[in-house]
């Protein structure tokens, strides 16, 4: 075993490096406090649904405690054929909130991808330039467009990244769930600080109808189902860094929900992952390479421990060297976004085997999201 013992020792120290450089482009992305000013900015926030009547109360009520002017944004919901009685709580809350901005579309399908053609539905009707998404689980805080409206006034920016964090419920799968969240979160922010952004999150996501325009929108990615911030993310990148920023700001964090079951929770991630194959960033598709590598790695490891094969001593090494790296990225990130990191340990064991098999089963399964089954 000498032979894969020194093919794990090489693959670790490139994840340990892989990981040190992302803590170290988190620390160069600065936070920012706003000054909070007489508002400029006017936005149109989009969120597509199906079948979310469950979701859309905390939502709308969140929006409408927005300490905003009112005749600075308006709200665009975008329903992509609910059969539940979503629309009845749209109507409900509008009736109780007569003097905000909001309108429903039916969504224009023309691709693969449901969100992305919402999106795009949506920034044809919207009235303003600045466009803002986040999603129907979403709940936002009450200065979440002020400080995006203090960002654009400080920075020369069209496209904006904002912070997502999860509740929890005290249970293990909540837990594990925000260990994930942090992980990919602080994966984000590194990657703006070494000016290699290639991953941000829909639920909190801005940028202007002219970039999106001069991006051609999803053109090039549409036929993949999801992606909508990613891949608009990756072509800012590639044409207009300068104009791509983080909002590193506790006010600007958007909360999301948890999924409910490992099942649901499996689903999810596999659709996330799926896009993954498609990514354009060189450094992004490495990284991910040697994520996937240490994760497999590790499964191989006790797997090799167990059997007696390999000496439980340097799986013991491997997983200190993985563990402590991903807990300092972990640490800073959760300064920002304020999660329960209780589990850290115990979500640290069970995340490879979990990560590996989402990984793999995107190469080849398809997955089911919102009663619609799509291909990997």
């Amino acid at each position: 075993m000498e032979p894969v013992a020194l093919v794990f020792s090489i693959l670790f120290a490139l994840y340990a490096i892989a990981i040190g450089l992302l803590i170290y482009g988190f620390e160069k992305v600065k936070g920012f406090e706003v000054n909070f000013s007489v508002p400029k900015t006017a936005f149109s926030i989009i969120i597509a649904f199906r079948n979310e009547e469950s979701h859309l109360p905390d939502l709308l009520k969140s929006l409408s405690r927005l300490n905003y002017p009112k005749d600075l944004f308006e709200i665009i919901l975008v329903d992509d054929h609910s059969d539940d009685s979503s629309i009845d709580v749209i109507s409900h809350w509008q009736k109780e909130n007569p003097d905000f901005a909001l309108a429903v579309l039916q969504n224009r399908r023309i691709s693969n991808s449901p969100k992305k053609d919402a999106i795009t539905t949506a920034i044809s009707a919207a009235k303003y330039d600045w466009v803002i998404t986040t999603d129907a689980d979403c709940e936002v805080r009450e200065n979440w467009l002020s400080v995006m409206d203090g960002y654009i006034g400080n920075n020369p920016v069209e496209m904006i990244a904002g912070p997502v964090n999860f509740p929890a419920n005290g249970s293990f799968l909540s837990h594990f769930q925000q260990m994930d969240m942090l992980s990919l979160q602080g994966a984000t922010i590194g990657s703006f600080g070494l000016n290699n952004a290639f991953m941000c999150n829909g639920a909190n996501f801005a940028y202007t109808k002219q970039l999106f325009r001069k991006l051609s929108g999803f053109d090039g990615n549409a036929h993949i189902s999801s992606g909508d911030d990613v891949f608009l993310l990756q072509k800012a990148m590639a044409s207009f860094p300068q104009k791509v920023g983080y909002l590193k700001s506790r006010q600007a964090i958007v909360t999301t929900k948890t999924e409910g079951s490992w099942p649901a929770l499996f689903r999810q991630r596999v659709r996330w992952a799926s896009k993954a194959t498609a990514y354009q960033s060189g450094f992004s598709k490495g990284l991910a390479s040697i994520v996937f590598m240490a994760n497999l790695s590790i499964v191989c490891a006790g797997l090799f421990t167990v059997l007696g094969w390999m000496d439980w001593r340097l799986l013991l090494v491997l997983f200190s060297v993985k563990f402590t790296f991903d807990s300092i990225l972990m640490y800073k990130t959760n300064q920002l976004l304020g999660m329960c990191m209780y589990s850290v340990v115990l979500s640290s064991l069970a995340y490879p085997f979990f990560s590996t098999a989402v990984a793999l089963y995107s190469l080849v399964g398809n997955f089911e999201w919102k009663g619609r089954k799509f291909k990997s």
